[in-house]
């Protein structure tokens, strides 16, 4: 099975700060475009102690940071590039004082490096539906956060965050931050991001017992009388497993995540897990999905 690129060869392939734009400047307008401004196709030229290249004809200037998490940063492209690859190569994330201390920024902008490259790995990610005809998936929500009047992690769940999990047998994972565990609020979810046909597998919280009128098939799994797989082989033990992996990057990595940030953190843990059988692509894919 393929691996992933190790720090060397990373560092290899983006040495200076030069190599890291000029991959920018290849991956978003190539080794030729049409220039915007005269019309022509031409080739661009590097403009010193600028992060843009030069019309060979008429001298207008593109800029392969805009659009970018880089755009309108001081910290150079080399940091960033490696922050990204951090991300890539690591399952419980990274929390952005260990970021600050790596590469001796801030805590301010390590933490406003790692908020940009989460939106980011969410974007590439996307949200293509999942499931279908002749497809198995598993849903389940969780409980992110929360704490009782004592300060300590406690059962009252009146300050946790719900979120939704979405999870095909052998293929991807949606998630989403949803207010509440009601009928109304996990059906509109669910019909959005699962195509109709797919054989369905949750637990039996009653917000679900509709779904096999909706063009699903349903099988359920009663948590409540010890059972774990049903006679019938359902079971939800996928979706819970990325539940522990994504509690334990937040509880062990960074201690505490708000709600308002919350769909950024899932993102990230959401483009690892996708990518779970072809580690060696998740760092080229952050790198060549840049706009144009």
């Amino acid at each position: 099975m393929p691996k992933q690129p190790t720090l060397r060869q990373f560092q290899d392939r983006f040495p200076t700060e030069e190599s890291c734009l000029e991959h920018l400047k290849i991956v978003r307008f190539g080794e030729r475009h049409d220039c915007e401004a005269c019309g022509v196709e031409a080739k661009f030229y590097r403009v010193k102690k600028r992060r843009s290249y030069a019309c060979e004809h008429c001298g207008h200037q593109v800029y392969p940071t805009a659009g970018t998490p880089f755009h309108r940063t001081r910290t150079s492209l080399r940091d960033w590039f490696y922050v990204m690859f951090l991300f890539c190569s690591t399952r419980n994330g990274v929390a952005a004082k260990e970021v600050e201390r790596q590469i001796g920024v801030t805590y301010k902008t390590a933490w406003r490096m790692c908020h940009e490259i989460r939106k980011y790995m969410a974007m590439v990610d996307g949200d293509d539906p999942v499931g279908g005809e002749g497809s198995e998936v598993e849903i389940d929500e969780t409980f992110i956060g929360g704490k009782s009047r004592t300060g300590r992690q406690g059962p009252n769940l009146a300050n946790k965050i719900v979120v939704l999990g979405m999870v095909e047998r052998g293929g991807n994972l949606i998630t989403r931050v949803v207010p509440n565990q009601r009928r109304a609020t996990l059906l509109p979810q669910i019909e959005a991001a699962v195509r109709k046909g797919t054989l369905i597998h949750t637990d039996h919280l009653h917000s679900y017992r509709v779904l096999g009128e909706l063009g699903y098939k349903h099988e359920r799994v009663n948590h409540n009388a010890g059972q774990y797989v049903s006679s019938t082989g359902s079971h939800v033990q996928s979706i819970e497993g990325f539940w522990s992996q994504l509690k334990r990057g937040i509880n062990g990595t960074h201690i505490h995540v708000s709600a308002k940030h919350l769909p950024k953190y899932l993102g990230e843990f959401e483009f690892r897990h996708n990518r779970r059988h072809r580690p060696e692509t998740m760092i080229d894919e952050l790198m060549l999905a840049f706009p144009r």
